[in-house]
């Protein structure tokens, strides 16, 4: 269970999971050991689980974020698990998620441009095994919220 310090520290480690447990321990009013024992014991419970690595895409010449939502081929039975191995073999699928709703899955496709999607979208994601129907969202813009804490 967490208490309101442990909430304190994970809202800033959500915001900037670089700082140092001093850094850390300063914004929330704890020692530097004190913080060090709450951050050992979320990660021993498994609340806080690694780091993630955000990359600017745009900047490294991925300009076009595209939402595809793949509803899979009603006829024979479909192999889940191999269309998700597919799927993620395509590099420019940075997240697959099982959904509920209209579509089977949702993929998050990066692209260098609308042309560079066409072409993912054609002869990579298209012939996927299993794949039905395919609708695509350009994603406009984006902004990062903190989670619920």
């Amino acid at each position: 269970m967490i208490d309101d310090l442990d909430r304190a520290i994970l809202q800033v480690v959500q915001a900037n999971a670089a700082l140092s447990t001093t850094a850390v321990g300063r914004a929330v009013g704890l020692s530097q050991a004190a913080t060090w024992r709450r951050l050992d014991r979320l990660r021993r419970e498994g609340i806080l689980a690694g780091r993630e690595l955000v990359l600017d895409l745009e900047t490294l010449g991925f300009g076009v974020t595209v939402f595809v939502g793949v509803k899979l081929a009603t006829k024979g039975r479909v192999d889940l698990e191999g269309f998700e191995r597919a799927v993620s073999a395509i590099p420019e699928v940075r997240r697959v998620q099982h959904v509920l709703g209209r579509y089977d899955y949702r993929l998050r496709v990066v692209a260098r441009d609308l042309s560079d999607f066409e072409r993912v979208l054609r002869r990579r994601i298209m012939g996927l095994p299993g794949v039905g129907e395919v609708e695509a969202n350009v994603m406009l813009s984006e902004e990062r919220r903190p989670g619920p804490l």
